[in-house]
């Protein structure tokens, strides 16, 4: 975890024989198309927590299960320091799960220097006071199976809150990210998976060559449904996409439906799932019931299976697409998410069971989620950011994400935008003032490229070797090759050409020059980046400061490469007047103090609950 080291406590094996909280049935509803076999096999949870204790606060802190001497006086001064309000985040993630809590105080106005704790102009600071993971493995806790991420859910809430009564009493929110367009089917009455998860990266052209299919062109005839019905430039257009998966589900074996037609099986993300679960957990389902209890969901979990963002409705080409002329769906809406809500805008309460068990109180609420890497983006600029702001992601591959005034998309350039959520008549953070919500958009843009880090290590470059090549690079001076570094042909964003070739050539014979080439050429990627959402529109056009995460954030030198680059694609317009004189914006690039999803969706949990007590 950030920040600290980490150990492995423990190895928990977990069986499933009731459904007391303490086993993992507490969270799980069946799995299976036709029973519930397969929720009685073990367990089996690796947790890893900071190597001196979990909790993390700047003020002192309430005792842990282990302490001796504590009293009520010391508990009182707690309260007295000035703690408040607790909000929960989980982030179910590609090698594990994660959940934070951040304690919400009152502060100043400021930045806090603190690597765990964001600052917001609403007056509140942001504490992160837990933070425990658990990592997936390939037998009892895959990383695609729905009932390991409820199991998941609950072994963290459990250790979570042992030891920690006081802070868990105090839990107001909780907020669920996933990752985009990881998707099931439900019993939308039961919430039983009717079908595994497909994940984020199950193509269905791809992926869906070994299915027991009996007819293996399901895959084509559901492309060909997209292809007729789905406009050119949308997201929803990848293979990769939800409503591709909802579509070769339904070529593969027509949805389940009621008598009337409406469907009884209901498409589910993975953050919807989980906060259903969370919802559900304990309360009895009755005969009579009305069998299509609402499935939510939000928008950026949504803007692959064709959510119109922009005028927040499914549009009429997703209907027609499902509908009898596509897919056959005589109620094609029935598929999908009955409501889809802001993330961060509360959309029930956790169930009474999972409140005492977890000793949270009976009206926690639980909000809207959000997907992995926009969750990485409240976690990185923090719970009130402005627009200009922006996240680069310097891992395997290259990430941008800028919050912009405007909406830009462009499917040719690998370009999409996220509507950013608004809570209370305001923007999350700094971008709205008092305005209604119909008069201030924010959008978070961006795309990701097939560049990354993922080339130094196909090129052999060791941890030891980068740190003391990069020592030895003037980060103020060009290198003359121009590289493009992909790992493979294919390129996504800046610009979307699958046909697109690496340049890594001419090869220096010497290893500090061939690594200066390649950091610059990732370097200028993400320049060009930048230059197109500005051309497309983005306002800002330029971004007024990078926060930088992932493995190559750490590199100094580095950073005072990018930055210089993106002095590059500074614009006229972006000039100002100080002091008589002309100055152009300079591009600041930092490397974030906080990247934690699960972090990022705490803070989301208390967008709703920003403004209190402030005018």
């Amino acid at each position: 975890m950030r920040g600290a080291s980490i150990a492995i406590i423990v190895v928990v094996v977990i069986a499933v024989a009731s459904s007391s909280f303490h086993r993992c049935a507490a969270f799980v509803p069946r799995t299976s198309v036709e029973s519930a076999s397969s929720s009685s096999r073990p367990c089996r949870v690796v947790i890893i927590a900071r190597a001196e204790g979990t909790t993390t606060s700047s003020s002192s802190s309430p005792p842990s299960s282990g302490s001796s001497g504590s009293s009520a006086s010391d508990e009182a001064a707690v309260v007295d320091a000035g703690r408040g309000d607790c909000f929960v985040g989980f982030d179910l993630g590609t090698s594990g799960a994660r959940v934070s809590i951040v304690e919400r105080r009152r502060g100043g106005r400021g930045g806090s220097s603190s690597s765990s704790s964001s600052s917001s102009s609403s007056g509140w600071d942001y504490e992160e006071v837990v933070a425990e993971s658990l990592r997936w493995d390939d037998t009892t806790m895959r990383y695609d199976d729905a009932e390991a991420w409820n199991c998941a859910v609950r072994t963290l809430l459990s250790r979570a809150a042992s030891g920690r009564a006081e802070i868990m009493g105090r839990v107001r929110a909780v907020c669920v990210s996933g990752t985009s367009a990881s998707c099931l089917l439900v019993d939308r009455r039961t919430l039983d998976v009717t079908r595994g998860a497909r994940m984020y990266n199950y193509d269905v052209m791809s992926s869906s060559a070994g299915e027991d299919d009996p007819s293996p062109s399901a895959a084509w005839r559901a492309m060909d449904l997209i292809d007729r019905h789905v406009p050119p430039g949308q997201t929803a257009r990848a293979a990769t996409g939800s409503l591709a998966k909802l579509l070769l589900w339904n070529e593969q074996r027509p949805l389940d439906s009621y008598e009337d037609g409406t469907c009884r099986e209901v498409l589910c993300h993975q953050s919807d799932y989980v906060s259903a679960s969370l919802m559900r957990e304990g309360l009895p389902i009755r005969e009579g019931d009305d069998p299509t209890v609402a499935i939510t969901s939000d928008w950026h979990n949504c803007l692959k299976l064709g959510y119109d963002v922009r005028v927040r409705a499914f549009p009429p080409w997703l209907r027609d697409v499902l509908g009898v002329g596509g897919a056959g769906l005589s109620r094609p809406a029935s598929a999908l998410p009955t409501r889809v809500v802001s993330p961060g805008s509360p959309i029930g309460t956790i169930s009474p069971a999972v409140a005492s068990a977890c000793g949270m109180p009976t009206g926690t609420i639980v909000v809207g989620g959000t997907t992995d890497s926009n969750a990485a983006f409240f976690a990185a600029a923090g719970a009130d950011p402005e627009y200009g702001t922006a996240v680069t992601s310097l891992g395997s591959t290259l990430a941008i994400k800028m919050l912009s005034r405007t909406f830009v998309e462009d499917a040719n350039r690998g370009v999409y935008s996220h509507r950013f959520p608004r809570f209370g008549g305001r923007s999350l953070g700094g971008v709205g003032g008092h305005e209604e919500e119909d008069e201030v958009e924010a959008w978070l843009i961006g795309g990701a490229s097939n560049v990354g880090c993922a080339i130094l290590r196909l090129e052999g470059f060791t941890d030891e070797e980068l740190a003391r090549l990069s020592a030895e690079i003037d980060p103020a001076s060009d290198s003359p090759l121009l590289y493009y570094p992909l790992t493979k042909r294919g390129e996504r964003f800046p610009v979307a050409d699958g046909a697109k070739e690496p340049v890594l050539s001419p090869k220096p014979a010497c290893r500090k020059e061939y690594l200066h080439a390649i950091l610059q050429g990732i370097s200028d990627v993400e320049r060009d980046g930048f230059r197109v959402l500005g051309e497309l529109g983005a306002s800002p056009n330029v971004p007024r400061v990078v926060l930088s995460c992932g493995g190559g954030a750490r590199n100094d030198v580095w950073t005072s490469i990018r930055e210089r680059r993106l002095m590059e694609i500074r614009d006229d317009d972006e000039k100002e007047k100080e002091g008589g004189r002309q100055r152009g914006r300079s591009v600041e690039v930092r490397r974030a103090t906080n990247t934690e999803a699960s972090y990022g969706a705490a803070l989301l949990a208390a967008a709703s609950f920003a403004h209190e007590g402030y005018p």
